[in-house]
């Protein structure tokens, strides 16, 4: 909902504050600004010019030199090619280094040899078009009829200084759908008085009645309707006024008639409909049912076939209009219409929703419509329109409304309970200070009970009186305070791991994804997970989307090798992805899977190789604490590469797998580089991870460093020798790391030299010679168990 300033102000007088304070305030107070824009700030050095003289130019049979004066001591030339122009004609000059709409800046420059130090604007170049100002021509230069003077800015001699506040108006909120339902709530929020205007027609041209019969056939879906006929019509444009603040709410002006009906549905947010009488046949109006078979013609030229559950606007013989959303093609106001009705009703919210959906029509009546309207709005609306005409001199108004159905709604009533509210919002009003609150918006108290107008039918219990109370009294000022219990929200433990999972996977240079739990049997035969695995026995989804997501996966590197693949086809050089996944096993029949959440991540590209993958793995496991995890070898998993795979385990317990997929795998999904995946049990991480942190002090004696040189079988894996290296030295070993593996022709056949660099430590004193020898001999004793001897 669109709301132009100038017209607040005839509702509100505020104060002169910054826009921004304005919109802050408004979005506080519960009307949320989306945007807000004020027109002619995209024109700049554009001004009002007369024009002086006009002389042909010496070298050109179209173009003229024009002697401009734009306000300033001396006048401009402006050559123009324009033939609309004569002396003393009022125009937009743009000077030089001016800027118009889209950004076009104006620079001074020569014509066919004559300077020129400008232009003179036509509508389009202003931004405008004829609606806006239908005197004026559409190619040629825009003469202005306005009261201005030579150097006046354009945008306050045309009015297009307005600034335009877009507002996001919930569904339950109707009456915010109108400049009267916004002033209310700006009234409110600043406390400043609200001035309502009462609309007085003055009529006196005869009676309707005997012209017009109006009656409501389907009164649960139409709970009042009015008409009131105005004869003598005269269309033509409507005062500048009006243009200007149907262009700043987004509506184009077309004629006065046209246009009263949109700027009452736009100030009281009541849409409305003008019929020409022409066409009513028998002058009679029944708002009905359609009936089977009927269709009428709307106003866009549509021919839309009705049925029994679409209201219609109807005469004697057929639909003029379908209620609530368009008008009939012969409803409408022509050069020759003479006598108009105009209309306003109340019609069912539901039913103008399912029949402007069903016809494919929605329309700016139709969205006021469906979100409930106020039906004591309906006769003042309708008051207002007449009251325009004759401010307009538009026509004639008769002196009859005719009417039927239940104009007069009476007001909600909700017991006001002072001190339940000030339990509800934690502060502490009193029963006056509430009822001022109250007041601003519209509601009065009758004892204790809140009066709640008609036009709020969102206000329904205490609990929303109480929200009213809260949102005007400011909720910066509703002191803070916990919740009843002392219990205040955190994370819990799993959840700080979780995220520290995440965060370290980041950390790490991986791109964190989300796919679904549900896959296609297919899969399983991708990754080639042999047929008698129990981990093909899924559970299966009973109203699945399609094949594709029939059940649930048990392993989640499928869903991974398919965003890996989407990445690889769409020609991306390298990916590196995690996803914390679920994996669904079935249990018993009957019975809920159990559900076990894993950390699965793939890789390819950028050289990455089994080691690139095994440094992720090891530092995210330091990063969240988990230690003593063992990893060996392994060729038994069918979805790697039997010769480059490893099992990690923690407590003899299987913690997860590493490795490169299988070529053949890689060759189903497509993918024609080496890729790398690794899934680790998250469960089993967060049971075995040492989160609490213990604070070590500074070494106070030196450490001792000796380095090993070491020959074994080249079967020997390396983290073998660290472990005896580990379990020798004791807790006097502070750090043990390898820095060289060789094999080559100073080395036996099937050995390999390993190089690890020891770092030794007492926290109780300096270590000697002696105590050093004898850690050293231990580590010695421990790795020729293992077939590992001193490289000599």
């Amino acid at each position: 909902m669109n709301l132009s300033m100038k017209w607040l102000k005839e509702f509100v007088a505020l104060d002169p504050m910054p826009m921004r304070d304005f919109t802050e305030a408004v979005t506080i107070s519960g009307s949320k600004v989306e945007e807000y824009h004020t027109e002619g700030t995209d024109i700049d050095k554009v001004v009002v010019g007369r024009v002086l003289s006009i002389t042909p130019h010496p070298d050109s049979d179209h173009l003229l030199i024009c002697s401009v004066d734009v306000g300033e001591t001396e006048p401009v030339q402006i050559v123009t090619g324009a033939q609309n122009l004569k002396e003393n004609d009022l125009v937009p000059a743009a000077l030089h280094g001016s800027t118009l709409p889209n950004g076009v800046k104006i620079k001074k420059g020569k014509l066919r040899g004559v300077e020129s130090f400008g232009m003179m604007c036509s509508l389009s170049e202003l931004g405008l078009t004829l609606n806006d100002f239908p005197y004026a021509i559409e190619n040629g230069i825009f003469v202005l009829q306005e009261d201005c003077k030579p150097g006046d800015p354009i945008q306050q001699a045309i009015g297009l200084d307005d600034t335009q506040v877009e507002f996001e108006i919930t569904s339950n909120r109707p009456d915010c759908f109108s400049v009267i339902g916004l002033a209310r709530e700006v009234a409110a929020t600043f406390q400043k008085p609200l001035t309502l205007h009462t609309p007085v027609v003055k009529g006196g041209h005869g009676s309707g009645k005997e012209l017009l019969d109006v009656a409501i056939e389907a009164p649960d879906l139409c709970s009042a309707y009015c008409a009131r006929i105005v004869k003598n019509v005269r269309v033509k444009p409507s005062p500048r006024w009006m243009r200007e603040r149907l262009r700043v709410m987004g509506v184009r002006p077309i004629n006065n008639i046209v246009d009263i009906t949109n700027y009452v549905m736009l100030e009281y947010g009541q849409p409305m409909h003008a019929f020409d009488l022409r066409f009513v046949e028998q002058g009679k109006i029944r708002v009905r049912r359609a009936k089977a078979g009927e269709s009428i013609t709307t106003l866009d030229g549509v021919e839309r076939k009705l049925n029994e559950s679409n209201l219609v606007i109807a005469d004697a013989a057929k639909p003029v209009a379908v209620a609530g959303v368009m008008g009939g093609e012969y409803s409408g106001i022509m050069d020759d219409t003479t006598t108009i009705v105009f209309e306003s009703a109340c019609f069912d919210a539901v039913s103008v929703r399912l029949t402007a959906k069903a016809l494919g029509m929605r329309t700016d009546a139709s969205s006021r419509f469906e979100k409930g309207l106020d039906p004591n709005n309906c006769l003042p609306a309708l008051e207002r329109a007449c009251e325009l005409v004759e401010l307009l001199d538009a026509g004639d108004v008769l002196d009859d409304v005719m009417m039927d159905g239940t104009i007069e709604v009476q007001p909600r009533r909700i017991p006001l309970e002072a001190d339940w509210i000030n339990r509800f919002l934690g502060c502490e009003l009193s029963a006056a200070q509430m009822e001022e609150i109250l007041g601003r918006i519209g509601c009065r108290l009758d004892g204790d009970t809140v009066v709640v107008p008609t036009f709020r039918p969102d206000l329904q219990h205490k609990a929303d009186i109480a929200e009213e109370i809260a949102r005007f009294y400011g909720y910066n000022n509703i002191p803070s305070q916990s919740l009843p219990g002392g219990a205040q929200g955190k994370f819990s433990a799993r959840q700080r791991f979780d995220s520290a999972v995440s965060s370290a996977m980041l950390a790490l240079g991986l791109s964190e994804i989300t796919t679904y739990s549900f896959i296609s049997p297919k899969y399983y035969d991708k990754i080639r997970m042999p047929a008698d695995s129990p981990l093909r026995r899924s559970v299966v989804i009973s109203n699945p989307l399609g094949e594709d997501t029939s059940m649930m996966r048990t392993v989640a590197l499928p869903s991974m090798m398919e965003i890996l693949a989407k990445n690889y086809n769409n020609r991306n050089a390298a990916a590196a992805l995690f996803e914390p996944a679920r994996e669904y096993l079935p249990t018993e029949p009957d019975k809920l899977p159990v559900e076990r959440k894993v950390l699965i991540a793939g890789l390819y590209g950028n050289d990455a190789d089994f080691f690139t993958l095994k440094g992720i793995v090891e530092d995210l496991l330091e990063r969240v604490g988990v230690t003593g995890w063992d990893i060996a070898a392994t060729s038994e998993e069918f979805s790697y590469h039997p010769g480059r795979c490893a099992v990690l385990t923690i407590e003899s317990e299987r913690l997860g797998v590493l490795g490169e997929i299988h070529p053949q795998v890689q060759e189903n999904y497509g993918i024609g580089e080496r890729v790398y995946s690794f899934t680790l049990d998250l469960d089993l991480m967060f049971r075995c991870a040492q989160t609490e942190k213990h604070y070590t002090p500074l070494p106070k004696f030196p450490a001792v460093t000796r380095d090993l040189a070491l020959i074994c079988s080249d079967e020997i894996p390396v983290r073998d020798l660290q472990k005896a290296i580990v379990r020798g030295a004791g807790k006097l070993l502070e750090s043990v790391r390898l820095f060289d593996v060789y094999k080559g022709e100073q080395i036996e056949a099937g050995k390999k030299s390993v190089a690890f660099s020891l770092v030794l430590r007492s926290g109780e004193g300096t270590l000697n010679e002696e105590a050093t020898s004898s850690v050293m001999k231990k580590v010695f004793q421990e790795l020729e168990k293992i077939g590992a001897l001193l490289r000599s």
